[in-house]
């Protein structure tokens, strides 16, 4: 292992954690160092598909390993919180699967142990950290489409119902807003907080609706309204069991950008990535090239190296994950989504 890099342990076997693994292989920064399950057999095959020299057996194994500099929580969102405040407890770094916690209260107390133990903690939103997303805040305060007025965007996917995988159970704070509406709603506070010249924005009213599926007890699609200062609104669209196009649109007064690939560009690897930009009256928009040579996830992992002396990134500062957990609990509350952690002590 070398000397100068950042030590990495990951919490979680499951297929977010062999994608972070994998983009760890070509990361300038950091290394792959440790992995823990539940079980140490399922620890050990991971280690051996990755070639990384520790397994645990238990998640506080590896927190208790003093090599370990920091930690990507890759469970299910109900333990987003519980492991990410032992993690800052055992003194180290932090990067928490998206979203950072089931609400806002949980994001808070994360906040609060990083804070308390002096380490750097960040919401783990890829796309937030690629290029593309950089060249789309340069449009926007170039203002290349005039005033924002309107926002569309959408993450949804249509999979097969499996009671066995969290992410579609409601005890693990499954369902659609949680695992792939919270970045949709991200992108809209970013483009709002750029269009006002501001790092991020506040929505001032959330209407939201979605479909709980009876067996699933989770909001399967939904759909959710954002009113933000400045007369821009926003549409946000989500679900696990449907298809969409998942794009995101914006719509000015001079004219309108369309990203085709907005929430993993470049497919996690390097390439190329396209923004459209139409001003009024052109038939046709123009094509915004961005050509990466690092992975996603390689650029992740380096932005949580370049923002630890500080204790956190500006990519996805603390209060960027509190906004997005505070809009998150009202579209829930206005679709009438609870979990049992909204009720439970914070571990």
């Amino acid at each position: 292992m070398a000397k100068d890099k950042l030590r990495w342990g990951i919490l979680g076997t499951g297929n977010i954690a062999r994608v972070f693994a994998k983009g760890l292989a070509g990361c300038a920064t950091g290394e792959l160092f440790a992995v823990a399950s539940r079980t140490l057999d399922k620890a050990q095959t991971f280690g051996k598909e990755f070639n990384v020299p520790v397994q645990y057996g238990s998640y506080e194994a590896l927190l208790s390993d003093p090599k370990v500099q920091a930690v990507y929580v890759a469970l299910p969102h109900a333990f987003h919180a519980k492991w990410s405040i032992r993690a800052a407890d055992a003194g180290k770094h932090i990067l928490c699967e998206k979203p950072i916690a089931i609400n806002h209260a949980e994001a808070c107390a994360m906040v609060d142990a990083a804070r308390r133990n002096d380490v750097f903690l960040m919401e783990a939103f890829m796309y937030r950290c690629h290029p593309q997303t950089a060249k789309l805040i340069e449009l926007l305060r170039a203002k290349i489409i005039g005033e924002v007025r309107v926002i569309q965007g959408t993450f949804s996917f249509q999979a097969e119902y499996d009671p066995a995988n969290g992410a579609f159970t409601n005890e693990l704070g499954g369902g659609g807003i949680l695992d792939v509406g919270c970045y949709p709603v991200s992108m809209a506070r970013l483009i709002v907080g750029t269009a006002l010249g501001i790092a991020y924005a506040e929505p001032l009213e959330v209407s939201g609706a979605a479909h709980i599926g009876e067996r699933s007890g989770i909001d399967e699609w939904a759909v959710c309204c954002l009113k933000f200062p400045g007369g821009i609104l926003a549409q946000v669209s989500t679900g696990v069991f449907l298809a969409q196009e998942n794009v995101v649109r914006i719509f000015g007064s001079e004219g309108d950008i369309m990203i085709p690939s907005p929430w993993v560009p470049g497919g996690r690897d390097p390439g190329i990535t396209r923004i459209f930009v139409r001003k009024r009256g052109e038939k046709h928009p123009q094509e915004i090239i961005t050509e990466t040579r690092t992975g996603l996830c390689s650029m992740q992992a380096d932005t949580v190296a370049a923002g630890i002396d500080k204790r956190q990134s500006p990519i996805m500062d603390w209060d960027d994950s509190l906004g997005n957990m505070r809009a998150l609990d009202l579209w829930r509350k206005a679709a009438g989504i609870t979990y049992p952690a909204d009720t439970k002590r914070i571990i």
